[in-house]
C-alpha cells in the first residue's frame, strides 16, 4: 500500500504534440495504474492498466453495457471501433471476452504510438490498430464481419461531418452480421438538433433504434452526450434499461415510439447536408 501511494505521488503528466493537437496523459490519483487522456484539453479515455474491465466516463461505461448484451457473457465477438483513444472500450472487450478479435481505426498515428509506448496492450489481445481516416478503415471491412461496431470519432471535441450521414451508416450496416449492433457515441446541447437528425439519420438504415443518456442531456437541460445503439433484429431493450438506471451514473433508455417522438421530424442527414457535430460550450471541461 505504501508503495503504491508513493507511486500515485511520483506519477506525473505525459505531455505530447500529436496530429489533432495536444495530448496529455493525466494520473489518476485514486488509481495507482489509472490515467486519462485529453487532446487539447478534452477528455477523451480513461485507461486503469491494472483493471481494463472498469470504465470510468459514463458514456464508455454505456457502451460497455452495450458490448456486456451483445453476445452471451465471454463469447468472443468481431468488433470494429471507429476512433481509438487511448482503447479504452477495445481493452474492455479484451478483458470481458477473451478471444475476441478487434480492430481499431484511429487517424491519429502519433496519438496511437504515443498511447502504446506509455499505455501498452496486453500483448494477448487480439487488437489490430489501423492508422487511417475512420471512413476509410470501414471501406476495408468485409461484408458481415462484425457483431459490433463502435463509432466514437472526435476531431477535437466535435464529430467529422464526413461521419454523421446515411451513406456513413449504411456502410457501418453492411459490415455488420444480421445479428450484429452498432453503438455510437453523440454529443450535444439544446435545442438538440444534432441529435434528433442523426436519430432521423439512424432510421433510415436500422430499424431497431435506442438512445441511452442522462435524463437532463435528454430534456436538453445541459450539453452531454448520448448513446445511439441501432440493430436490424430486436434489442434487449429491457435489460439494458435496468443496467442503465442502476449504474453510478443513472440513465434513460428510449425506444420505440418514444424516440420517433423526440427526433421531431427532424431530416435525414447525407453526405451533402452533413455538418460536424456542435461545439461544447466552454464550460463543459471546467
Amino acid at each position: 500500500m505504501a508503495r503504491n501511494r508513493r507511486e500515485r505521488q511520483t506519477r506525473e503528466a505525459l505531455v505530447e504534440e500529436v496530429d489533432g493537437g495536444l495530448a496529455e496523459l493525466m494520473p489518476d490519483r485514486e488509481r495507482p495504474r489509472a490515467w486519462t487522456l485529453l487532446v487539447d484539453g478534452a477528455p477523451q479515455s480513461h485507461v486503469d492498466l491494472d483493471d481494463p474491465a472498469y470504465l470510468d466516463f459514463e458514456y464508455q461505461r454505456r457502451l460497455g453495457h452495450i458490448a456486456d448484451l451483445v453476445a452471451p457473457p465471454g463469447r468472443p465477438v468481431h468488433a470494429l471501433h471507429l476512433g481509438g483513444g487511448a482503447l479504452t472500450l477495445a481493452r474492455y472487450v479484451a478483458a470481458t471476452r477473451p478471444r475476441s478479435t478487434q480492430q481499431v481505426v484511429e487517424r491519429d498515428t502519433a496519438l496511437v504510438q504515443l498511447v502504446r509506448r506509455a499505455l501498452p496492450l496486453d500483448p494477448a489481445a487480439r487488437i489490430r490498430v489501423r492508422g487511417t481516416d475512420a471512413r476509410e478503415g470501414l471501406a476495408k471491412t468485409p461484408d458481415g464481419w462484425a457483431d459490433l461496431v463502435i463509432a466514437d470519432v472526435f476531431s477535437g471535441a466535435r464529430t467529422p461531418a464526413h461521419l454523421t450521414s446515411a451513406e456513413f451508416l449504411a456502410d457501418i450496416r453492411r459490415v455488420l452480421k444480421p445479428t450484429g449492433w452498432y453503438a455510437a457515441n453523440l454529443a450535444d446541447g439544446p435545442p438538440l438538433a444534432y441529435l434528433r437528425g442523426q436519430l432521423a439519420t439512424a432510421a433510415t438504415v436500422f430499424p431497431e433504434l435506442a438512445l441511452v443518456a442522462d435524463p437532463a442531456v435528454l430534456r436538453g437541460k445541459r450539453f452531454g452526450n448520448a448513446v445511439l445503439l441501432g440493430a436490424g433484429q430486436p434489442l434487449p431493450v429491457a435489460e439494458l434499461t435496468r443496467r442503465s438506471a442502476a449504474d453510478p451514473h443513472p440513465a434513460r433508455v428510449e425506444h420505440g415510439r418514444a424516440l420517433i417522438d423526440f427526433s421531431g421530424g427532424a431530416a435525414a442527414v447525407t453526405d451533402a447536408s452533413a455538418v460536424a457535430s456542435p461545439a461544447p460550450p466552454s464550460s463543459v471541461f471546467r
